[in-house]
């Protein structure tokens, strides 16, 4: 079996569904990590690995959607709860700059009265007080939710926020998109399609974005392979999607619970992404869940991509993980495993090779 799904790569044929799970089921880890790695370097000959300055602002942990998997969210009436105001969200934003960053990745929970003059009015002032930085922002969830409490299509919200200054978005929200899979783990977000059709319409903008999974958290082996899938021929539509990033469940303070998925599961989750995932550019490995030794070793299971330097997480440390790193430790950690890293823009321009 895998003699014949070695064929079919080496031959550019697509795999199948059947194919996918014989992998991540049955194959060995490190033969399904050649394959990856082969593929990786089919597609990133110049053995680049990149990476984004970036700071991720959560500009409210209030949220009414209370997903199992989640240990950020907070009740409107919880003391923990907060809405940064717009001069608390500049000032981190001026950080970043400080720092020479070009991202910001600003997320929160569904909040039940922030209505999109809210964001419209806050993405006008970044753009203009910060015209450097990319506004990269709110998942298909968030966009979908703002909308509908405005009273607007989600269209017409997606169009008008772009309007005031969104420029990508990032693909969170996806855990696995598998609607029975995400009636157990958030029964009150989105389904696939409504995430897919958000998808679609930024990309029928010119809006590139990103595709996520988070996997480990009860679904089935057919769920990621399905998963994966749709991704790819989501993909195929328009080829809006510039990165993907599967990441394992992070079980720690949540109501779900559970086991941690182990690092040969991750391993495999990631190259398996780069193989069936021939039509996405980057796959990126994820440091702020895996830590900075598994984000290296993946860079040989399909990687090419290292994130951001996030200077700023709180939904992932919410759940007890809490791992950081520089922008000097990412290029030493590409450069150490071999590589030669390069810092980029959210769309993928090479902004500085470091030698």
């Amino acid at each position: 079996m895998f003699d014949r799904i070695k064929q079919k790569l080496d031959q550019a044929h697509p795999l199948d569904r059947a194919d996918a799970l014989w992998l991540l089921t049955r194959a060995d880890l490190l033969n399904l990590g050649q394959l990856a790695d082969a593929v990786r370097r089919r597609m990133h000959p110049d053995r680049r690995v990149s990476f984004v300055v970036d700071r991720n602002v959560n500009y409210t942990n209030i949220c009414t959607t209370k997903c199992r998997f989640c240990a950020f969210y907070r009740d409107q009436a919880h003391p923990d709860a907060y809405v940064l105001s717009y001069a608390q969200i500049f000032s981190k934003v001026q950080e970043l700059v400080d720092h020479g960053g070009t991202q910001l990745l600003m997320q929160g929970g569904l909040h039940p009265d922030l209505k999109i003059d809210w964001f419209e009015d806050l993405f006008r002032q970044l753009r203009q007080r910060y015209p450097t930085v990319q506004i990269h922002s709110l998942s298909p969830a968030e966009i979908t939710h703002i909308a509908r409490l405005s009273g607007l299509p989600m269209a017409e919200g997606l169009k008008r926020l772009q309007r005031a200054g969104l420029q990508s978005l990032p693909g969170g929200g996806a855990e696995i998109l598998v609607d029975e899979v995400r009636q157990e783990i958030s029964p009150d977000k989105i389904g696939w399609q409504d995430w897919a059709g958000v998808m679609r319409e930024a990309h029928g903008l010119g809006m590139p974005t990103t595709a996520t999974m988070m996997f480990g958290a009860g679904e089935r082996a057919e769920d990621i392979v399905e998963h994966l899938f749709r991704v790819r021929e989501l993909q195929a539509e328009r080829r809006g999607f510039t990165a993907f990033i599967p990441w394992s469940y992070q079980p720690g303070n949540t109501a779900l619970g559970g086991e941690q998925a182990s690092g040969v599961e991750y391993l495999k989750v990631l190259a398996l992404s780069r193989v069936i995932l021939d039509n996405v550019p980057n796959i990126q490995a994820s440091w702020v869940t895996q830590g900075a030794r598994m984000a290296q070793i993946a860079l040989f299971f399909g990687a090419n991509d290292l994130g951001g330097t996030m200077l700023e997480e709180n939904v992932v440390a919410a759940a007890g993980v809490d791992f950081r790193l520089s922008r000097e430790e990412i290029v030493d950690l590409a450069r150490g495993a071999g590589f030669r890293p390069v810092r980029r823009t959210t769309t993928y321009d090479i902004l500085e090779e470091y030698t």
